[in-house]
């Protein structure tokens, strides 16, 4: 979709976590997933910083300092938020945090629940780091558009909320730049008193 440019532009780093996407064994489909729903999602210019990286808590660690360092206000990940053994991307997010969110994995462990009971074995977190936000979302294309963007029923009502609704307003609370979200596909939730006019129609 075409972004609109008098909004201010964002960088969105976006990571995909899998030892065997990244030594080519598959195709990664995580990236691909995140690039499309934010395009959707979000008025503003993005610059997308992605990063294909396998399951090592050093290297994912690593890989989040630099792209909050490089200027992302949020920072996407998926894969790795299980309990198998090289399942360690909630460890390498913790271990750069300076504020948890947990409210975040909460959210998308209530998604996760009404399909499937094994949703109880999910990690995700979410974290500040400067004023970045850093959330880790599921590994499947199905799953990181639930959780972002959450639940409707055949009428069109919303059902359960997708935690990108609370996104905008969080990274205005850390000083990133102001997310204009596409109501018709993602309405983000903020007080009347941060809220900035945008045409009703766009």
């Amino acid at each position: 979709m075409n972004a609109d440019p008098s909004l201010e532009p964002v960088r969105i780093g976006i990571v995909s976590i899998s030892d065997r996407a990244s030594s080519g064994t598959y195709e990664d489909k995580g990236l691909p997933a995140l690039r499309e729903w934010l395009e959707q999602a979000l008025h503003n210019p993005l610059q997308f910083e992605a990063r294909l990286i396998p399951d090592e808590q050093a290297r994912i660690s690593q890989t989040l300092i630099e792209l909050v360092d490089a200027g992302c206000s949020l920072v996407l990940t998926t894969g790795g938020t299980g309990p198998a053994v090289r399942d360690v991307t909630p460890e390498a997010t913790l271990a750069v945090a300076h504020k948890e969110m947990p409210g975040f994995g909460e959210q998308m462990r209530q998604i996760s629940l009404r399909f499937v009971p094994t949703a109880i074995l999910s990690r995700q977190v979410a974290v500040i780091r400067g004023q970045s936000l850093i959330i880790n979302l599921p590994g499947q294309p199905k799953s990181i558009t639930e959780t972002l963007g959450g639940l409707k029923d055949a009428q069109g009502a919303t059902l359960v909320d997708g935690i990108f609704a609370a996104v905008p307003y969080c990274i205005d609370l850390i000083g990133g730049p102001y997310l204009q979200t596409r109501d018709a596909f993602c309405n983000a939730f903020r007080p009347k008193t941060a809220q900035r006019p945008y045409p009703a129609n766009a």
